[in-house]
C-alpha cells in the first residue's frame, strides 16, 4: 500500500500547452486549523510541480510553517507571502466565558479579512499578467479579502469548506442562512431531510454554537459567496461522505464540488504487533514505541479550546482511573498571535499526579506530533473536541474516536462520527457544563476495553483501510485529485 499518500502523485508531471505556468494561490483564514489545511493541500498540489503562493499575514505564516509535519526542503514550490496589517487586539483565551467558542481569536480573523483585501488584489493583478492561468484557492471565511478576484484577468477562483461536507450539506438542507447582520435559522423544508439526517441534529442550534459577533463575520463573508468562483473544494473524499456530497450538488448545481481529501500526510505504521521504531523525534513517539499495540488512548482538544482548573482536574482523575494508557496534549489555546509569551497560562494538575500514574501515561505541555501519533501502531483511541482536521486524521488512520465537542462545527461532526459512520463514542451530552471524573473514566473504559469499543475500533479501522486503498493508483480519491489538477491546467 501507497502510505504517503498523494505524494506518489508527483509522477505525473502537469505539462502546459505553452510557456506560460499555471500557479495557485492559497488565501486561508488566519486560525490553525484552516491554515494548516491549505498548506497541506499546497504541498499536494505542488508534487505536481505546480506553484503554490501562500498569503497571509506574517505572524500566521511563521505560525503554520513553525507547526507545519513537512520537512521544509521538500517542497521548494510553495513560496510565502507576508502582508503587514495594522494590530489587532487579543485578549488572552478565557476557559470562564459563557461561551465555548474562542471568541478572542475573533479580532485576527476580522483585521485579516479587512485589510487583505487591497494587497492581495494588487498581488494577484500583478500575478495574473505573468501566467496562463491563476487559481486562487481562498477560506470561505476570506472570501470578502478576494471580492474583486472576478475582475482579475486570468484569474479563477475555488471556495475552500474548512468543515465536514456532513455539516455544509446539513446547513443547506435546514436552508439556515448567513446574511449581513448575522444568522438566520431555516426550517427543516425537504422530504429527504430526515434520509440522511439523524434526528440528535435537530438540537444543535448555530446560536450554541457560535457566539453572535461570530455569526455577523461568517454572514459578512458568505454574502460575497454567490458572486464568485468557479468551484468549491472540500477536505473529504467520497468513500467517506458520497451522499453529502451528492445533497450539496443537488442544492447547489451551479457550482463543481471537488472532494480533494484527506490532505494530510498520511504514514501509516500500524501492522498489528509490529515493533518498528518511530521515525519522529518527538520524545513520546519513543514512550508509544514501548507500549502494546492499539493500547494507547490519545487526547487533545485542539489549538482553541480553553478549559477551566476544575474540568482539567476531572480529566486528569478519569484518566488515571481507568488504568489504560494515555498521551494528554495540555496546553491553552491559541492566543492571535502564538509568538506573544505574555500571560501564557499553565494548568495545573492534582498534587501528586505524575507519581499517581507513573508510566500509565505523558502529559504533553507542547505541541505534540499529532497525525505521527495517530499513525503510530500503539494508538488505539483518540478522545477529541472533534475539529474536522482532527476527525479525518482519526478516519485516515483508522482510530476510533471519544467524542467531546466544544463549538462551531465540533456538535455535528460528532453526530457524522458517532452515529453515521459509527467511528467513534460521544462522551457526553451536547451542552453539558462540568464532565466529572467517573464519565471520563467510563468513556475510556468502554472504547479501549469493551466489546462495543472493540466493535467501533474495528469499524475505524475497515473505513481507515478504504479510505487509504482509494488514495492509491487507480483509486477514487486518487482519480478525483488528479481530475481537479487537469482541470485548472487545461
Amino acid at each position: 500500500m501507497n502510505s504517503e499518500n498523494h505524494v506518489m502523485l508527483s509522477n505525473k508531471v502537469v505539462k502546459n500547452s505553452n510557456d506560460l505556468p499555471i500557479v495557485v494561490v492559497m488565501v486561508p483564514l488566519p486560525a490553525q486549523g484552516h491554515l494548516n489545511q491549505l498548506l497541506h493541500l499546497s504541498h499536494l498540489i505542488s508534487t505536481f510541480h505546480i506553484p503554490v503562493h501562500f498569503l497571509g499575514t506574517p505572524t500566521h505564516n511563521r505560525q503554520v510553517q513553525l507547526r507545519r509535519v513537512h520537512d521544509n526542503n521538500s517542497h521548494p514550490l510553495i513560496q510565502f507571502h507576508d502582508f503587514d496589517i495594522p494590530p489587532f487586539p487579543s485578549p488572552p483565551p478565557n476557559p470562564t466565558a459563557s461561551h465555548r467558542f474562542p471568541s478572542h481569536l475573533i479580532p485576527s480573523f476580522i483585521a485579516a479579512a479587512l485589510h487583505l483585501q487591497r494587497p492581495l488584489a494588487a498581488f494577484l493583478r500583478t500575478l495574473s499578467s505573468k501566467v496562463r492561468r491563476l487559481v486562487v484557492i481562498h477560506d470561505s471565511l476570506m472570501s470578502s479579502a478576494l471580492q474583486d478576484v472576478n475582475a482579475i484577468p486570468n484569474t479563477e477562483s475555488y471556495c475552500f469548506h474548512s468543515v465536514s461536507a456532513f455539516t455544509v450539506a446539513h446547513s443547506l438542507e435546514r436552508k439556515e442562512l448567513f446574511v449581513n447582520d448575522g444568522y438566520k435559522d431555516g426550517e427543516i423544508t425537504t422530504p429527504t431531510y430526515q434520509q440522511y439526517f439523524p434526528k440528535e441534529l435537530n438540537v444543535v442550534s448555530m446560536e450554541q454554537c457560535f457566539p453572535p459577533e461570530f455569526l455577523e463575520f461568517i454572514g459578512s463573508q458568505f454574502r460575497h459567496l454567490p458572486k464568485m468562483g468557479a468551484g468549491k473544494i472540500y477536505n473529504t473524499c467520497r468513500v467517506i461522505e458520497g451522499e453529502f456530497l451528492e445533497v450539496i450538488q443537488r442544492i447547489e448545481p451551479e457550482f463543481r464540488h471537488w472532494a480533494l481529501g484527506p490532505f494530510n500526510p498520511l504514514k501509516i505504521s500500524k501492522n498489528g504487533g509490529n515493533n518498528k521504531q518511530s521515525s519522529c523525534s518527538h520524545s513520546c513517539m519513543a514512550w508509544l514505541d514501548q507500549q502494546e499495540p492499539r493500547s494507547v488512548i490519545y487526547i487533545s482538544f485542539g489549538t482553541t479550546t480553553a478549559m477551566t482548573d476544575e474540568q482539567i482536574k476531572e480529566i486528569a482523575i478519569g484518566l488515571a482511573r481507568s488504568d489504560q494508557k494515555f498521551i494528554w496534549v495540555l496546553r491553552d489555546a491559541d492566543k492571535g498571535d502564538v509568538f506573544d509569551v505574555n500571560e501564557i497560562r499553565k494548568s495545573n494538575l492534582p498534587e501528586g499526579y505524575s507519581n499517581l500514574i507513573g508510566n500509565q501515561g505523558l502529559v504533553i505541555r507542547d505541541w505534540a506530533p499529532q497525525l505521527e501519533i495517530l499513525s503510530h501502531w500503539a494508538t488505539g483511541g483518540f478522545m477529541t473536541h472533534c475539529g474536522w482536521n482532527s476527525c479525518m486524521e482519526s478516519i485516515t488512520t483508522g482510530v476510533p474516536v471519544i467524542a467531546w465537542p466544544m463549538h462551531s462545527d465540533q456538535p455535528r461532526n460528532t453526530v457524522l462520527m458517532t452515529m453515521v459512520l459509527c467511528v467513534g463514542v460521544a462522551l457526553k451530552e451536547w451542552q453539558q457544563e462540568l464532565v466529572i471524573a467517573d464519565a471520563v473514566e467510563e468513556v475510556v473504559r468502554k472504547l479501549m476495553a469493551s466489546e462495543e469499543g472493540a466493535e467501533v475500533r474495528r469499524n475505524a479501522e475497515r473505513l481507515g483501510n478504504v479510505v487509504r486503498q482509494s488514495l492509491e493508483e487507480g483509486g477514487e480519491s486518487r482519480q478525483e485529485f488528479e481530475a481537479f489538477i487537469a482541470h485548472i491546467t487545461r
